[in-house]
C-alpha cells in the first residue's frame, strides 16, 4: 500500500505539471513492477518512464487523458504511453488498477478527483455561446479545466485558447474522435493543452498516437548529404506532376523526390523572383509521375498518388522540416531533363531524377558562406560538377514504407 501511495503521488504530480517523470520516478515503477507478475504493467511502466503522453507543438506540449470503459482501448492506450484514466465508476477504477500500473481520476461532483480525493480538475460543460464566454481562467478551484463541448464546433475551441492565453491552468477538451483532438490541438495554432479522449474503439487511440508520432517528427532535423552532379541530359517528353500546397513555403525549402527511394532530391518551390513568370510561394514542380516524395512517417509516396488533402513533408536546406497539406496536384506533359549525382566521384552508386526543363524548376544546393544567400540551382543551368542536396535512406519500399531487403534499382 505505501508504494501504490508513492506511486499515485508521484504520478499525479507529473499530471499536474506536464512534466517527463524523473529518474526517482522510473526507479519506483521499476521497483513495483519486479514484484508485480501481471505483463500489463510491465508495460505501463516501460511507457510511464518516457513520458510519451506528452508531444511537443513548437514550445508547448500536449496531454492525452482516455475516458473509456473498453479494456482493449485501456490495453491500447497503456502500450501508447497513456496512462492517466477517467473513471465514473470506483469499482472500475479499482479493478483496472490491479492489473495495470495507470493513474486512475475519479469523475464525480463537477470535478476530477485523484486516489486521496483531491481535485485536479474542473468539468464544465459548454452548450452555448453565453456558458463559453463565462468560461474565464479565474473561474474553477483547480489548475485544470475539462471543458465538454456539448455542441462540438471549432469556433469555440478557439474562443477557450484565446480566453486562456497566459494562463497557469491547463484546459482539456473531451473529444469523442481522433479528428475532434486534432482540432483542439491546433486551433489558434497554439491549441489546449490536453485532451480527454473518450471512446470505445481501439482504433481512435491508435490513430491518434500515429497523430502524435507525424507531429513530433517537425522536431527533428533530417541529415542532408551534399552530392555531385555527374550527367544533366534533356530527356524528352513526360507527365509531370506539380504540387500546389496549403502552405507558403520560404527560400530554402521544397520537396524531397527522387527516381529511387533510397536517393532523394530536394526539389526547391516556386517561390523565388523570375523574370519568367510570377512567384508561386506554395507550388512544387516535383517531377514525373512515376517519381518518390516523401511524406510524414518517414514514407514515401508516387507523384501521381497524391491528391488534395493529403500530407507531404516539407524540407530546407539545413533538413528542418514541417508537414503540408496537398491543395491541388496538377499533371501535365512537359520536356524533361534526367539530372544524376553520385556522393563522390569515386562513389558507385548512383542517384537521379526526371524534372520539368524549365528555368522555374530547381535544385536545392549547398549554403556556402562566399555565395551570399544563393539556395538553389535552376535545372537548366545545372551542369556537372554542381553541388546538390540528397536525402539518402533505405531503397526498397513496400507501400511506401521502408522494408529490408535485396533490390537493384537502375
Amino acid at each position: 500500500m505505501v508504494a501504490q501511495s508513492l506511486l499515485h503521488s508521484a504520478s499525479l504530480a507529473g499530471i499536474r505539471c506536464f512534466t517527463p517523470p524523473t529518474d526517482k520516478w522510473s526507479n519506483i515503477c521499476r521497483l513495483i513492477s519486479s514484484h508485480n507478475k501481471h505483463p500489463m504493467e510491465t508495460k505501463a511502466t516501460q511507457s510511464s518512464s518516457v513520458a510519451s503522453s506528452t508531444t511537443s507543438f513548437g514550445s508547448s506540449k500536449k496531454t492525452v487523458w482516455v475516458w473509456t470503459e473498453s479494456k482493449q482501448v485501456m490495453t491500447a492506450a497503456v502500450e501508447r504511453g497513456w496512462n492517466t484514466f477517467l473513471f465514473q465508476s470506483q469499482k472500475l477504477a479499482d479493478d483496472w488498477s490491479s492489473i495495470a500500473l495507470i493513474d486512475p481520476l475519479l469523475i464525480k461532483e463537477g470535478g476530477i478527483f485523484d486516489s486521496e480525493n483531491s481535485r485536479v480538475a474542473t468539468v464544465v460543460e459548454v452548450s452555448n455561446p453565453k456558458e463559453l464566454e463565462e468560461l474565464q481562467p479565474e473561474n474553477g478551484v483547480a489548475e485544470n479545466v475539462v471543458v465538454d463541448l456539448l455542441d462540438w464546433q471549432v469556433i469555440p475551441a478557439e474562443n477557450i485558447v484565446a480566453a486562456f492565453q497566459g494562463s497557469q491552468k491547463t484546459v482539456f477538451a473531451v473529444s469523442k474522435t481522433p479528428v475532434e483532438a486534432q482540432v483542439f490541438f491546433e486551433a489558434l495554432e497554439h491549441g489546449l493543452g490536453g485532451v480527454v479522449l473518450k471512446v470505445e474503439d481501439v482504433q481512435a487511440v491508435l490513430d491518434l498516437k500515429d497523430y502524435f508520432d507525424r507531429r513530433d517528427e517537425v522536431g527533428n532535423i533530417l541529415s542532408l548529404t551534399k552530392a555531385i552532379v555527374t550527367g544533366v541530359q534533356v530527356a524528352g517528353m513526360g507527365d509531370r506532376v506539380c504540387v500546389d500546397l496549403c502552405s507558403l513555403m520560404r527560400p530554402g525549402e521544397g520537396l524531397l523526390v527522387g527516381s529511387f527511394a533510397r536517393g532523394l532530391f530536394l526539389v526547391h518551390s516556386e517561390c523565388l523572383e523570375s523574370n519568367y513568370i510570377a512567384s508561386r510561394p506554395f507550388r512544387v514542380n516535383a517531377g514525373p509521375v512515376h517519381a518518390y516524395v516523401a511524406v510524414p512517417g518517414g514514407k514515401t509516396s508516387y507523384l501521381s498518388e497524391l491528391k488534395a488533402g493529403k500530407e507531404v513533408i516539407l524540407v530546407d536546406q539545413k533538413g528542418r522540416q514541417r508537414p503540408a497539406i496537398v491543395g491541388r496536384v496538377k499533371i501535365e506533359t512537359r520536356p524533361l531533363i534526367l539530372v544524376e549525382a553520385k556522393r563522390s566521384l569515386d562513389d558507385q552508386t548512383i542517384y537521379s531524377i526526371l524534372v520539368q526543363n524549365a528555368e522555374t524548376v530547381a535544385l536545392v544546393c549547398p549554403k556556402k558562406e562566399n555565395e551570399g544567400q544563393k539556395t538553389a540551382i535552376p535545372v537548366t543551368s545545372l551542369k556537372v560538377g554542381d553541388e546538390i542536396m540528397l536525402r539518402l535512406q533505405g531503397g526498397a519500399r513496400h507501400t511506401g514504407i521502408e522494408i529490408q531487403e535485396f533490390i537493384v534499382e537502375k
